[in-house]
């Protein structure tokens, strides 16, 4: 699993954008202007997803791989470091799982204009 592997599953969805909104290697996904996932283009190659508060905890029990949100509120991100112990389906649950978090939160007038 690679960046761009990632950022074409992401891109894949309906209404999402990227850019950079931080700095110049902080690559982060959008629906709705809503942030769902964000990955730094140095350093070790990880992903921050959102993710409901009690799976949260769950996954983080389960997945050595599976952090608090780095510089994320805690409760509500994961960091999932990708250095090839999850298999890509679980990731890709995951991203699943995040962008239908925030989706589901924007106005059902925006919700309906994306589907």
């Amino acid at each position: 699993m690679n960046i761009e592997i990632i950022r074409e599953y992401c891109l894949s969805k309906k209404g999402v954008t990227e850019d950079f909104p931080f700095d110049e290697v902080t690559l982060v996904f959008k629906v709705g202007g809503k942030m769902f996932a964000l990955t730094s283009l140095d350093g070790d190659f990880s992903i921050n997803l959102k993710c409901d508060p009690e799976k949260a905890i769950e996954l983080r029990e389960t997945y050595s791989a599976v952090l608090p949100g780095y510089h994320m509120s805690k409760i509500h991100w994961n960091t999932i470091l990708i250095d090839g112990t999850l298999p890509p389906s679980l990731i890709f649950e995951w991203i699943d799982h995040s962008y239908n978090l925030v989706f589901q939160k924007l106005p059902a007038s925006l919700r309906n204009q994306l589907t």
